[in-house]
């Protein structure tokens, strides 16, 4: 079971530590499961809060088992959701549930005293030596066997805390990187058959889960056919009425489910159970025999390891798990070497082995490397939802999560991991490949909404037009496009339980996102092409609960995100005024009508689009603009403003 973090103060070591003990208390023999926790800031205070978390673990995995409890995240269980349910109300169980309270009470000021410290949770003596003078991006390796299963299946599962090295001059390629070392130290510690990779703050919300993955898995017909179970993404305390539209209720509803019945659904990053040897690339014409052709060509791709090409033809022989007697600190030593950052060079890791490097949406681009193979994938929705994680509230978390998203997307891309060549070239069937390609064209989508959104303004100013007039038959065709779409679409909230102000956010943020954060990553994928950007893996602020009176509320910063999406206000609310006083330009030929009541309704609908901007333009602190993302863009939209003018005096 692999968890990832990379930065204490967008993680909250609180949050990370209810996603290990989740897990830690899974419905499954404790001695066959192992948790490591890949860690890439090097915090010595996620560190911290494991240890305290693994003392704690010591009372609560019993406890839930005990009882059979169904939500084994704490702050889940204590939170006093309706949702939760006392099963047994024994006076015993009573007891037992106010120990655990107090003690899961304590763990969490243990760990916001040491948050409070943070520079130096702890005396950097002991345990701690090793996170001595150590920076983030530049540090040896770290690995410390937190708790060790003795081979008891009603104990504790392992748990091992993994920092991988980190030097300037090496790239680090992130979470993949951080996924690909898990996967080469877990393989010398443990070499389980089958690898969980979960978010930081995707808790376990039914601890069953690993039985469903596994009657997928180990059925006799999927071994030779499927890769990974994918479980949706379900968000827990949502903001009512999804006013971020980042809950993507609807998407994996209807998407979601369309394309599992495809080639499988796509890899989503978090909640997914690999088969251990299809990392390795291994491909289903290979799977039946391990032969010694395949084994050195294993050899000549994952590195200088002995250890780990062993347990690689271990795991490709379906030799399962760990010899009898064996220590995880006997294997600490190999560990270091496969976790250091020069290990993977001359190797094929990130190209043709592990987690594929090259995108900020590196489960995307793993998932495509996995299905051109010829290898299918399965989705698992039981009730209640695997897992749960928190949705990014507030307006910076939710553009730094869209615009990762779509430079990764367009990444893949314009790449030669492009899903038309897998089709070409490779195994990918044809309809998956189109399912691909319209995840991945969303990356294009800004550059068209934004001439989209900038048609109306020009027509408004330049007295011209691009629909037709109300007289003219030919108006029913947008029309009817335009009732069709927002009809249907409401629909499919409405079938799926969702609101319709639910559904106007999410079209609402459509817009916003694909014209703001989306614009940022195409550029920066542009300028990555011409070689004059490298583009960079930003980590969304982790929020586990928001005392805002009215968290629905949009926020902002000094982000340069912002200003396209204020300029385009600006430019829609002058033309409007422009538009209501007939204040446009003369057209050239009086016989050719202006703009008319199209290119109004278009610019007035964005406008209702962007209107948590317009109200942003009179808020204060976060809840407003900062004055110079309003001045930058109202120089933006003066220009193009005056622009437009000139052209039409111009023609």
């Amino acid at each position: 079971m692999f968890v990832t973090t990379a930065d204490p103060v967008l993680e909250p070591p609180i949050i990370t530590v209810n996603t290990v003990l989740s897990l830690l208390a899974v419905d499954y023999p404790a001695h066959k499961l192992a948790c490591y926790v890949s860690d890439d800031g090097c915090s010595p205070l996620t560190y911290y809060s494991l240890v305290e978390a693994s003392n704690f673990a010591q009372l609560w995995v019993p406890f839930c088992k005990k009882y059979g409890i169904q939500v084994r995240a704490p702050f889940r269980y204590f939170s006093n959701d309706h949702v939760i349910t006392l099963s047994d109300s024994t006076k015993e169980f009573q007891h037992e549930r106010k120990r655990m309270k107090d003690e899961y009470e304590q763990l969490c000021h243990n760990i916001e005293v040491a948050v409070q410290k943070y520079v130096h949770p702890c005396d950097f003596t002991g345990d701690f030596a090793e996170f001595s003078n150590v920076e983030r991006k530049n540090h040896p390796t770290i690995i410390k066997v937190i708790w060790e299963n003795k081979g008891l299946p009603d104990g504790l599962p392992q748990l091992v805390y993994i920092s991988r090295e980190k030097l300037h001059k090496h790239p680090h390629h992130y979470k993949a990187g951080a996924m690909n070392a898990l996967t080469r130290v877990s393989a010398l510690m443990t070499n389980a058959p089958y690898m969980l990779n979960v978010d930081c703050d995707m808790f376990v919300n039914n601890p069953k889960v690993i039985l469903h993955a596994m009657c997928v898995l180990l059925d006799s017909k999927s071994e030779s056919e499927i890769a990974f179970v994918q479980f949706p993404q379900v968000f827990y305390d949502g903001l009512k009425d999804d006013p971020y539209g980042n809950q993507m209720v609807v998407l994996f509803e209807y998407m979601g489910s369309g394309i599992a019945g495809l080639q499988g659904p796509f890899y989503g990053g978090t909640g997914c159970f690999h088969r251990r040897k299809i990392i390795y690339g291994l491909s289903p014409d290979n799977v039946a025999s391990v032969n010694g052709k395949l084994v050195e060509d294993i050899f000549s791709k994952i590195g200088n390891s002995r250890e780990l090409t062993k347990s690689a033809i271990d795991a490709l022989e379906g030799k399962i798990g760990t010899p009898p007697n064996h220590s995880l600190q006997s294997r600490i030593e190999a560990a270091y070497k496969v976790a250091s950052c020069g290990y993977e060079c001359g190797t094929s890791w990130g190209t043709k082995l592990g987690w594929i490097y090259g995108s900020t949406t590196e489960d995307i681009q793993t998932g495509l490397r996995i299905h051109k193979s010829g290898w299918r994938s399965v989705s698992c929705m039981p009730n209640p939802p695997a897992f749960l994680g928190c949705a990014p509230s507030g307006g910076p978390a939710t553009m730094t999560q869209q615009k990762r998203w779509a430079t990764g997307l367009l990444e893949i891309l314009l790449s030669r991991g492009c899903p038309i060549f897998a089709f070409l070239f490779a195994k990918l069937q044809w309809r998956q490949c189109l399912a691909y390609v319209w995840l991945l064209t969303w990356g294009l989508r800004p550059a068209f909404e934004l001439c989209y959104a900038a048609l109306p303004a020009y027509c408004i100013m330049a007295d011209s037009h691009f629909l037709p007039t109300v007289q003219e038959p030919a108006l029913y065709v947008p029309v009817a496009l335009f009732l069709t779409y927002n009809i249907y679409t409401l629909s499919e909230y409405l079938r799926t339980g969702q609101s319709v102000q639910a559904w106007w956010n999410n079209q609402r943020m459509a817009r916003v996102t694909t014209m703001t954060a989306w614009l940022f990553g195409f550029f920066s994928v542009m300028l990555k092409l011409f070689g004059l950007f490298e583009t960079v893996f930003e980590v969304t602020q982790k929020e586990q609960s928001s005392d805002d009176d009215d968290p629905s509320r949009f926020t902002f910063n000094e982000s340069p995100v912002f200003v396209p999406g204020t300029t385009i206000l600006l430019v829609h609310l002058t033309t409007l005024v422009v538009s209501l006083l007939k204040l446009q330009h003369p057209p050239a030929d009086h016989n050719m009508h202006g703009s008319g009541l199209g290119e109004t309704f278009c610019s007035v609908w964005l406008v209702l689009c962007f209107w948590p901007f317009f109200k942003g333009l009179f808020g204060i602190g976060r809840f407003g603009i900062p004055k110079s993302t309003i001045y930058k863009s109202a120089t933006l939209a003066f220009l193009f403003l005056y622009w437009c003018r000139g052209t039409a005096m111009a023609n």
